[in-house]
């Protein structure tokens, strides 16, 4: 008669794999000291060993299957190379850390550049010379392991035309860091390349380029142009005599008091700053298109919302999902939007032609009331609301809801204002302070009547 029980498996040699799969795991990616774990604890082996035979007796004596025998010739060879697989590991990581450069760039493999991580502060000199200061930061499990990834750190300076380029070299764990604080002459080309971390320059009096991977970046009393290239992080750029440039991807951006004109080319989701642009503002992305001419006041971005206050020169946008707000436009205007309303105003006479098409929203327009302006606004399934009044002005509505108002008015010759929307609204406004006052009511006076005589009593 055949024997009925089966003999079971071991589950040693899964779970010896599982286990030197993890620390092979964490010692790659966060920095885990294998030789420091096999040194002291490696009397675990034997016990993990012997609990799980201990349990597989037990579980097979219950369930009436042959138990495995308690050590077999595979499991051995099977510790055995995998003792010897960390044996190599550790072996590998003391010649980085032991060997010197030229054996190790010899024999045991290649050798990656240290592109950059921390946090980049640069400031002009008017010393020809270049000082280079920092901190080295590392994690590690240990101070001991710390210190290893520091030793192997250092900075290069090589020089590159006119001007230098600074970076980190020697190692390339990313559980390492640089903070540098580097003095350059002021005349000196500028080109910053880092991967992670804060970047800051000031007073630099050549062009100055900025690539960063993440962090904040600042660049301020700058004598040219400035170009930054980002990719997550915040970025403010102050009072530069130069052109500005800003592309990638990134949190807030701020420039203030620039002469050049500002470039913005990519994504950027925090609120969108710009104030004292002499040449304009040119901002691309995949919502919005924005060309200002000039920019002597305030633009900015943010939650929906784009004002733009005092820019004399011409603006051109196309953009969507945004309540737009214009005031002091002195150049021509023309604006294509929709779903989100669209507010121009002007505290002067406007003197070049305003083109707004929306949809899906309003229109308010606000002029003063000694403006001269031909106009022509179409309101499709909606009203026209006019405080401006004339006998050339000519206001038509059909049974389906739209509204069409034509016309010429004021004594001069004006700009043509073009209006169109969709489901929404226009309305032309005079400025408060044309709207007629209404005559104050006469002050009437309580009645007076005539003192009487007094009375004595006797």
């Amino acid at each position: 008669m055949a024997n009925s029980r089966l003999r079971s498996k071991s589950m040693f040699p899964g779970l010896a794999l599982i286990s030197v799969g993890v620390l092979l795991l964490l010692h790659n990616y966060s920095g885990f000291n294998i030789a420091h774990f096999i040194w002291h604890w490696w009397p675990l082996v034997f016990i993990f060993w012997g609990a799980i035979k201990l349990y597989e007796r037990t579980a097979a004596s219950r369930t009436g299957n042959a138990a495995t025998s308690p050590i077999t010739a595979g499991e051995i060879f099977l510790v055995l190379g995998l003792l010897a697989l960390l044996g190599i590991v550790v072996a590998v990581d003391y010649g980085k850390q032991h060997l010197p450069d030229e054996v190790w760039r010899g024999g045991l493999g290649d050798r990656f550049e240290f592109n950059g991580r921390g946090d980049i502060s640069v400031h002009a000199s008017d010393e020809p010379e270049i000082r280079v200061s920092g901190k080295k930061n590392a994690k590690g499990w240990n101070e001991t392991e710390a210190r290893k990834l520091t030793d192997r750190a250092s900075v290069e300076i090589v020089q590159n035309g006119d001007g230098y380029e600074i970076h980190p070299a020697g190692s390339t764990d990313s559980r390492l860091s640089l903070d540098l604080e580097v003095s350059v002459p002021k005349k000196s080309l500028l080109t910053i390349r880092n991967e992670k971390g804060d970047i800051s320059v000031s007073d630099m009096g050549t062009p100055v380029s900025i690539t960063n991977g993440s962090g904040d970046i600042e660049v301020r009393n700058t004598a040219s142009d400035v170009s930054i290239d980002t990719h997550k992080g915040a970025t403010k750029v102050s009072d530069t005599n130069g052109n500005v440039k800003i592309s990638g991807r990134g949190g807030e951006v701020s420039v203030n008091s620039a002469t050049g004109a500002l470039t913005l080319d990519g994504e950027f989701f925090g609120p969108i700053s710009a104030d004292k642009v002499a040449k304009g503002v040119r901002f691309i992305s995949q919502r919005t298109d924005l060309t200002l001419t000039q920019l002597t006041g305030h633009l900015e971005t943010s939650s929906g919302h784009l004002e733009i206050t005092d820019a004399p020169g011409n603006l051109n946008l196309r953009t969507n999902r945004y309540d737009i707000a214009i005031e002091n436009a002195g150049g021509k205007v023309k604006i294509d939007n929709r779903d989100g309303n669209v507010e121009l105003r002007f505290s002067a006479p406007p003197k070049e032609d305003i083109e707004i098409s929306n949809a899906a929203s309003g229109i308010t327009l606000t002029l003063p009331g000694s403006s001269s302006f031909e106009i022509l606004a179409d309101c499709h399934s909606c009203d026209i609301n006019s405080e401006f009044s004339a006998d050339s002005l000519k206001k038509t509505s059909t049974e389906s809801g739209d509204s069409h108002l034509e016309g010429k008015y004021g004594s001069a010759r004006g700009p043509k204002i073009n209006l169109k929307t969709s489901y929404g609204s226009i309305s032309l406004h005079r400025t408060s302070s044309d709207m007629p006052v209404p005559p104050k009511p006469p002050t009437v006076k309580p009645p007076t009547h005539p003192s009487l005589p007094k009375v004595e009593k006797h």
